[in-house]
């Protein structure tokens, strides 16, 4: 079977399950389903263009799981073409496919970016484009070829703030080779600064206007606490966060071809030789040079920049080459004995995690730790419009994920979050009791509108709109989809504030409310 065939199977399969499993949302899917209701320059500490492409996706097949799914495997399938195409003209064909399909032997690939990524999805993919993009530069230069990759450099600055290190890392290693530098040189240059520039330019002003809630949450997250010297715990966690990315993939492929790495490279009278040989003589140079440049980085942002804390799926595009660079040193590995065993490796691991992410929520729920995407959202959905919400008032939620679901559950409906204050907070989380529903529906005044809160313990009594009391908040139990018996239901609390003359006409009748509710 052709590999593009392989890969659309591999996407459909994913997309399929994922669908089917749950029609409750992850943490980042559902930041998507909030952030997509409205386009904006940026999004708190995030670039736009996830958002943008989600929204637009959105608007074709309509808010739900299916476009959530699909734009984020549709990113995923075209990284793997990608790299597959980028690996064509360096290797024999069956090595280049082993090169596209070992990313499924990354972690932050093979697991993560399937279960709940979507801003590395997208700086993954546009890592490999760009990696496409300059070696057919290198191989035959054009002004057009410069032009698509200033675009594909804006437009990587627009994924993930953390994509200027790869740029800054590949630009070194470009400078320093004199093919490089040659490169650089050539008629039309002059393109790729000027296309990123006009792409990146209007995101930059509204990032300097929001510089402090652009990378505060990032600058944070750079840090950890411990008894080591600060050195010391930030090395280690850099080795910890290599090795989670690359050491699966160099065990399997040792495994595999054993002394295949380091035996040398056989000659064309052996036939294994191929006419892309010496195109990635050509190109080792660079590969090295970046994977030179990026260890001295990342060294020096732990030894200079005192970052203490680094999690291996923000070094995954990063290194998402190394698989690609690995085959190209050694094409000669595409005759190798190992293959066949390599290949089956590959596939079982595609089918193992496959299988793994399809039957993961049944299998949380049975142990009893039911996840989010265990979380009984239809149930909650049908509760409320049994107490009465028409579907389409404001609707303001205790957290980013109840507010995601939410969304999907009602499409019409505008939703915000005001988070419920951490118990116990000190100081306090969030703002003063009421102030941010207040200021969220402020303006909205004779209208109708939700606010809904999820877990325990509930929220703290100021936490309710000011105008809806003395009303008292609903509480809602429903059990988990999947779930051993006694196993503690999910809560939910909502205050349902009709147009007053609803409110009127609803006082006059019984509540239609499910009978798991209750005051």
């Amino acid at each position: 079977m052709h590999p593009l065939a392989w890969c659309l199977l591999w996407m459909l399969a994913h997309v399929a399950s994922r669908v089917v499993v749950s029609p409750a949302l992850e943490l980042d899917e559902a930041e998507q389903a909030l952030w997509s209701q409205t386009l904006a320059w940026g999004y708190g500490s995030q670039p736009p263009l996830y958002t943008w492409l989600q929204a637009g996706w959105f608007a074709l097949l309509g808010p739900g799981v299916l476009a959530l799914s699909s734009l984020k495997f549709m990113l995923l399938g075209l990284t793997l073409v990608l790299v597959w195409r980028t690996a064509l003209p360096l290797m024999p064909e069956r090595a280049a496919l082993w090169a596209a399909a070992s990313l499924l032997l990354i972690p932050a690939m093979g697991w993560e970016s399937l279960r709940d990524l979507t801003h590395s999805v997208l700086l993954t993919c546009l890592v490999a484009a760009i990696w496409w993009a300059l070696l057919r530069q290198l191989r035959q230069p054009h002004p057009s070829g410069f032009a698509l990759l200033g675009l594909l450099l804006g437009l990587g600055m627009l994924s993930k703030y953390s994509f200027a290190l790869f740029a800054a890392v590949l630009g070194g290693a470009l400078l320093s080779l004199p093919a490089g530098r040659a490169l650089l040189r050539t008629r039309g240059a002059w393109w790729l600064p000027v296309v990123a520039l006009l792409v990146v330019l209007p995101h930059g002003l509204w990032l300097l206007e929001h510089w402090q809630a652009a990378s505060g949450p990032t600058m944070g997250k750079l840090q950890s606490a411990g008894a080591q010297h600060p050195v010391v715990r930030g090395m280690w966690s850099l080795v910890k966060a290599v090795l989670s990315n690359l050491l699966l993939f160099a065990l399997l492929a040792l495994l595999a071809f054993r002394s295949g790495w380091w035996r040398a490279r056989p000659s064309a009278a052996t036939g294994d030789a191929s006419p892309g040989h010496s195109r990635a003589d050509a190109v080792l140079p660079l590969f090295g040079r970046y994977l030179l440049l990026l260890a001295l980085v990342l060294a020096g942002l732990v030894v200079v920049g005192g970052v203490t804390h680094i999690k291996g799926r923000w070094l995954y595009p990063l290194l998402c080459a190394v698989p690609l660079m690995a085959f190209a040193w050694r094409p000669g590995l595409a005759v190798h004995r190992g293959g066949k065993v390599f290949g089956g490796m590959l596939l079982g691991m595609a089918v193992l995690v496959w299988l793994a992410l399809s039957l993961r929520v049944w299998a949380n729920g049975q142990r009893g730790a039911p996840d989010e995407l265990n979380e009984p959202v239809a149930a909650l959905a049908g509760a409320l419009r049994a107490a009465g919400y028409d579907g389409r008032s404001p609707i303001v939620a205790g957290d980013p994920v109840l507010a995601g679901q939410l969304r999907l559950q009602f499409v019409q409906a505008p939703v915000s979050v005001c988070r419920v204050p951490a118990p116990q907070a000190m100081p306090p989380t969030e703002p003063p009791a009421g102030t941010c529903a207040v200021q969220v529906l402020r303006g909205r005044a004779g209208q109708p509108w939700l606010q809904v809160a999820r877990g325990a313990p509930p929220p703290p009594p100021g936490w309710w709109h000011a105008s809806a009391l003395p009303d008292v908040p609903v509480t809602l139990e429903f059990p988990y989809l999947h779930a051993k018996a006694g196993q503690t239901p999910m809560r939910y609390q909502f205050l349902w504030r009709p147009a007053p003359a609803a409110a009127a006409a609803a006082a006059a009748t019984p509540s239609p409310l499910h009978p798991s509710s209750s005051p």
